[in-house]
């Protein structure tokens, strides 16, 4: 029997050590041969919001780039938390993926018995787009600025309304959140979704809205609403007029919404570290970045472990406002 057999046949736990020095770690060789099957991206919305959108454009660009389908599945319902549950609970292997806003650090504000928890059931991928919302009233209130918005609301303690796409929705919190900021008291009126809102907006028989721009842009430029700030810390080029609401006289009231990508927890490294390569890269292509305009939205992505710690803070956020307006889920 050769020698160098007979050596490592009476050791074969340091044959078992050679072989894992030089293997490559848990996920890489997967993380190789991936992807070669249908990607999924799940939404927990109808067709045309924000995650349901930036998420299509990324399909078409990663099924470009893979030579992969990548096909998008909307779950909508419970703000997301029907598809999130779904996606927790998916095989870890870089085929279910989900786009978020948000929404997602909203739900376990108001419901602590979720059926997964927020953070540790996911891998964060990315962050994919960021932009403002603004604050909006009707042409019918006489409101030229957001100091004299304020200064109204004060006057007549919970005697303006505002609307939401329902109770305990992110566009309940972010108008509760601003509330809050400011020092102004106004009754809550939640509707079916942002266009009945934004309708009654219109109609005066809510006073002011806060809103994503992609939504309201087309009736901002028809004269149907009146932009009074931005909550973001830069104006809009397509609406230079526009105060940001620290130029308006209120610093400190800045918001943002966002949509990202997770996949369910243990999820290898390597596959979230190649899609993360991948989504960033897309991003600052050209035609990817013309297409989220259009949205008035910005292309942006994140480190995984800088994702996480902006959900994880928004979570607290939330929860500290859910609270404080007392805004349970509905």
């Amino acid at each position: 029997m050769c020698a160098s057999r007979t050596f490592w046949k009476a050791r074969p736990w340091l044959l078992l050590l050679f072989v894992g020095l030089f293997a490559p770690p848990v996920g890489a060789q997967d993380a190789n041969d991936y992807p070669n099957r249908t990607i999924r991206i799940i939404v927990g919305f109808t067709p045309g919001g924000a995650p349901d959108v930036t998420a299509r454009v990324l399909a078409q660009s990663l099924q470009e780039q893979w030579k992969q389908p990548v096909v998008v599945e909307n779950r909508p319902g419970a703000g997301s938390a029907i598809a999130a549950q779904y996606v927790a609970s998916a095989a870890p292997d870089g085929y279910t993926l989900m786009s978020i806003t948000n929404a997602h650090a909203v739900a376990p504000a108001i419901n602590p018995r979720l059926g997964y928890d927020a953070v540790k059931d996911f891998a964060a991928v990315t962050m994919t787009s960021s932009a403002p919302k603004w604050v909006l009233v009707s042409p019918k209130l006489g409101v030229k600025t957001l100091k004299d918005l304020v200064a109204l609301a004060k006057q007549k303690p919970n005697e303006l309304n505002y609307p939401s796409s329902g109770g305990g929705s992110f566009m309940h919190f972010s108008s509760a959140m601003f509330n809050d900021a400011v020092g102004i008291e106004a009754q809550h009126i939640p509707f079916k979704g942002p266009s009945e809102a934004l309708t009654e907006t219109i109609a005066g028989r809510v006073q002011y809205a806060i809103s994503p721009i992609g939504a309201s842009a087309g009736l901002v430029r028809d004269g149907q609403l009146i932009a009074l700030a931005v909550t973001g810390k830069q104006r809009l080029p397509d609406f230079p007029d526009v105060p940001t609401v620290a130029e308006a006289g209120f610093p400190g009231t800045e918001q943002t919404t966002w949509t990202a990508v997770l996949a369910p927890a243990r999820t290898p490294a390597p596959i979230i570290a190649r899609l993360n390569q991948a989504i960033s890269a897309l991003l600052k292509q050209p035609d990817v970045m013309k297409r989220w305009a259009a949205f008035g939205i910005d292309p942006v992505s994140t480190p995984p472990d800088e994702l996480s710690k902006i959900l994880a803070q928004e979570i607290d956020d939330f929860t500290k406002a859910a609270r404080k307006a007392n805004i349970t889920a509905q």
